[in-house]
Order: C-alpha cells, then structure tokens, then sequence
C-alpha cells in the first residue's frame, strides 16, 4: 500500500490534473489552484503560455502536476496553430516543472523524471538529432532571453529543455518540423501573474488527453 500516486517505471510521482476542456474559467481555476499552493499565496512553479500568441494559434489546454499535500509541482500549456514550415496542423505544449516530476519527459516520449542526462550529451555532442531539428532556440521567458536546447525524443515530436526561474522548462512539438516554431519571435508570458483576457482558446489538445 502507498500513500502517494506511482508509476510502474518511475516509482513515487505527483498525479497529473488536466481539464476536460478549456477556456477562461478553466485557466482562472488552475491559476487559483497554483496560487493557494504551500507557498502562501505566492505561486510556486509558473504557467507559461505564449504571448502575444503566434498568428493563428489558439491555447488549446492547461494542466498541473501535484495534490494537496505537496501543492502544484509542474504546470503544462497546449497550443496549437499552423505549422511553421506549411503542411497542417502543429502543437507545442510548454512544461515548467521542479527537479524530478518528469512530466516534461513523459510528453516527449523519453525515460526518466529528468532531462539532464539528455541535455549533457545535446551540450557535449549535439549530433544530427532529428532531421527536422533546428539549432538551439533562444526565446523570451519572463522578459529574459533563455535558450532551450534540442534533446532526444520520440521521432514524432520535436523536445527541447532548459532552465527558467530554477525550474526545467521543456517545449515539445508535434509534428517534429514544428520546433522550427521555436526559432521564431516566441516569448512565454507567467498566466499567474496575469492572463491576458485576449487569449484565444481552441478545441482540447489531445496530446494532455492520452495521445503523448
């Protein structure tokens, strides 16, 4: 018998919480949630989103990661819009999370609560990766320039990870090419501190439904 949520291959992890749909109000509880956590008011682990949004994109899902004991450990952001090469569709969901949740590496389909092993070897030995790879992305979080790195993934979907506000930020894409996205003028806003009421909101992501 455990107290606590577990994974078969991981062992002890925070439960994942993510609506069924999404859309103002849903954001504004998962915004309250994060900011009645342990911390007294003071929101623990950040809810990124891009903002402004990219041109034809649209939020598509929120989530977080913990329970009422430990409070919120990671959050999650879906988005989706046209690709950035042409060809369809594309989404990117944007994980901020403490050291050792491994949300961010379940949705970008790699072993282990942690990407550090994965992005020693993108710094030392960066390789080819995946075809559609592009070099590292340097984007906007909080105001501050913060690079993401590429690190392996499942060959369907695009991963990068780094560090923001002493938590791992992680981005991954689907398609892989969608991480060209990354290259762009994107810049991740905290919805804690305040969610711009233009958001726009699109049909649920499917990958925080199962499909990751």
């Amino acid at each position: 018998m455990h107290t606590e949520s577990r994974c078969l291959a991981c062992g002890p992890v925070p439960p994942l919480h993510v609506p069924e749909h999404i859309g103002p109000e849903i954001v504004s509880s998962v915004v309250e949630r994060i900011m009645a956590g342990p911390t007294g008011g003071t929101p623990a682990v950040p809810l990124w989103s891009p903002w402004p949004l990219p041109p034809g994109w649209t939020v598509t899902g929120v989530g977080w990661a913990g329970d009422d004991r430990t409070g919120v450990r990671a959050t999650v952001v879906a988005c989706a819009g046209p690709a950035p090469l042409g060809g369809g569709p594309a989404d990117v969901v944007f994980v901020a999370e403490e050291p050792g949740v491994g949300l961010g590496t379940r949705l970008a389909g790699m072993p282990g609560p942690d990407p550090g092993p994965r992005l020693t070897e993108a710094l030392a030995d960066p390789g080819p990766g995946h075809p559609e790879h592009v070099a590292t992305a340097k984007i906007r979080v909080g105001g501050h320039p913060t690079p993401l790195w590429p690190v392996d993934s499942s060959p369907d979907r695009s991963a990068y990870a780094g560090e923001a506000r002493g938590m791992w930020l992680h981005a991954i894409a689907w398609p892989a090419s969608a991480g060209h996205l990354l290259a762009e003028d994107v810049v991740l806003h905290d919805l804690t501190e305040w969610t711009p009421p233009e958001l726009v909101y699109g049909a649920p992501s499917p990958y925080l439904h199962g499909k990751a």
